[in-house]
């Protein structure tokens, strides 16, 4: 089963758009952490709201790491840690791409516009008079046609700008950070970046969620206020 016929079955089952992120920082938790566990307890608490669990590679690289080109990285996250899904950089072209893309079982999620306040030093820079952004994004949609197994980065501090993605890209799936402690606007996100069949978003939360007393109960909240746009 390749991924988006994954991520399609986990959104229908628990009639859910939310991804929450697996980021656990021993500076927000009291007492030893035990990594493993505390991602087991997230996820029992958290998998009857969600579509999918992002893991951000720097929380766990920290306990140590190997690799080095993008064919080793490849494998790492398909192979040996069995992963669905990856983010990537565009910055680097295809070729480096390539490795991932060609694993059309996998999902491939490309950044294009991210939500952190420094993403305009870049990519709001005009390329043949289009933001950088722009550039990528239609870029991605030449490469979906290839691949197949594509989706975009677009943060929610932006949500003027999904709309316009969203035209370069009616029936591709946006990875959605920004929402929760970053201040992202759910409403204006849902309302510039739903395909007209409702779907074409996962939108992800993580510190709002994993830090919560009740990451359930919140997981719900978000699932259920995200639902209300659909």
């Amino acid at each position: 089963m390749d991924f988006k016929t994954k991520l399609q079955k986990a959104i229908d089952k628990n009639n859910s758009l939310l991804c929450v992120g697996l980021d656990p920082d021993s500076a927000r938790i009291s007492g030893p952490l035990d990594v493993l566990d505390f991602n087991k307890k997230i996820i029992e608490k958290t998998s009857g709201f969600v579509c999918a669990y992002k893991a951000n590679s720097a929380f766990y690289e920290v306990y140590g790491s190997d690799g080095s080109s993008s064919e080793m990285y490849a494998r790492v996250v398909f192979d040996y840690l069995s992963a669905d899904a990856v983010t990537a950089n565009p910055y680097l072209g295809e070729d480096s791409l390539e490795p991932f893309l060609r694993r059309q079982d996998k999902g491939v999620i490309i950044l294009c516009r991210t939500s952190n306040p420094s993403a305009n030093d870049f990519q709001l820079l005009l390329v043949e008079s289009e933001p950088l952004y722009i550039k990528v994004a239609k870029k991605v949609v030449i490469w979906n046609k290839k691949y197949k197994n594509l989706l975009m980065v677009v943060g929610a501090t932006y949500p003027q700008d999904i709309k316009k993605i969203r035209e370069i890209a009616p029936e591709m799936t946006f990875l959605v950070p920004g929402i929760g402690e970053q201040g992202g606007d759910l409403e204006k996100t849902a309302r510039n970046g739903l395909r007209r069949d409702g779907q074409g978003l996962i939108i992800s939360s993580s510190r709002s969620i994993i830090y919560d007393q009740d990451p359930g109960l919140a997981a719900k909240r978000l699932r259920d206020e995200i639902n209300k746009y659909r």
